[in-house]
């Protein structure tokens, strides 16, 4: 079978504030996320204008997060201890490649080449499957590797939304959360599940990511008694997105009483500005506004043993394949 080569395929995040343009530049040229028919230097041109706009606002974001994403250091973490806890059973060596900033994916690849490295597993940290995400970074790959990868095998692990494993990890995650909590209410603690949102039309032309998150929400929220519900965040422009959005939730919620609240980021594996600023900042000042007392958020999976595990449990069955 010889070594095996496994990239971790990543959003990415900006290294710097004079990054931030860059980043937003390279994520509005993505036609899976702005779906509209302008191709080649109107695109391009319609990209560098949003990213200019939005770079103003979003900056602030960073500022509260340090200046940076934290998601390049945490992915070499994660791909660290993959290798490790691969290379106890087969040759592997783990690679990053991000879709939106560097270290790129055709990075990741060019890697591969020089390393020689015949079989690849692309290792998605999207454990729901959508076209948004996980298909882009699959098709990023094919773009950048076109008839440059004769002499590999390369296989694709598609979703792990439902893998034991990683509810293992989340559960785990949930429960050191709970801890924040006094003993006498963590039963009573609101779970809230806030996962990344898309599109209704993304989700009507066919796209599995809701059935998927609904799933995991499902498997999660059966090792708890707690009360719960489902929301998502990180809506951008004015098209009709999944829903209820999680502040509004979390307003409804204070609404109705609550008081204690523990915000899992679902769809999340490693931290960044929709964990870091967008719930621990913003959701969380705004549930102490609306009459929330204690606001905990779960901490995302990053390189816990079990999610480690899990990810490498995932890349030895699809090696069995080649």
């Amino acid at each position: 079978m010889g070594k095996i080569g496994v990239v971790l395929l990543n959003l990415g995040g900006p290294l710097s504030a004079a990054d931030i343009e860059e980043f937003l530049f390279n994520l509005f040229m993505d036609p899976y996320i702005i779906e509209i028919p302008l191709r080649g230097l109107p695109r391009r041109a319609l990209a560098r204008f949003i990213a200019r706009r939005r770079a103003k606002k979003t900056a602030h974001y960073y500022d509260v997060m340090g200046g940076k994403s934290p998601q390049y250091e945490l992915t070499v973490t994660q791909a660290e201890a993959l290798e490790s806890r691969l290379r106890q059973t087969i040759d592997a060596k783990v690679y990053v490649g991000m879709r939106y900033f560097k270290p790129y994916i055709e990075e990741a690849h060019n890697a591969i080449l020089n390393d020689n490295v015949e079989n690849v597993v692309l290792l998605p940290l999207y454990p729901h499957y959508s076209r948004t995400t996980t298909l882009s970074s699959f098709e990023e790959w094919n773009r950048v590797t076109h008839n440059l990868t004769r002499r590999m095998k390369v296989l694709q692990i598609e979703s792990y939304h439902n893998d034991a494993l990683y509810i293992e990890a989340l559960t785990d995650r949930i429960n050191e959360a709970l801890t924040k909590f006094s003993g006498a209410i963590r039963e009573e603690v609101y779970l809230l599940f806030s996962a990344h949102g898309v599109p209704v039309r993304v989700i009507e032309r066919g796209d599995p990511y809701q059935k998927q998150i609904i799933e995991t929400v499902d498997l999660v929220s059966g090792k708890f008694s707690n009360p719960y519900s489902l929301a998502y965040q990180s809506r951008v422009g004015p098209v009709k997105w999944l829903g209820p959005p999680t502040l509004a939730e979390i307003k409804r919620l204070a609404a109705e009483g609550k008081k204690n609240l523990l915000v899992i980021p679902i769809s999340f594996v490693s931290e960044h500005s929709e964990t870091l600023y967008e719930v621990n900042y913003l959701f969380r000042n705004e549930a102490k506004a609306a009459g929330i007392e204690r606001f905990e958020m779960m901490p995302a999976l990053n390189d816990s043993p079990k999610f480690i595990e899990a990810l490498a449990s995932l890349v030895l069955e699809k090696t069995k394949d080649f």
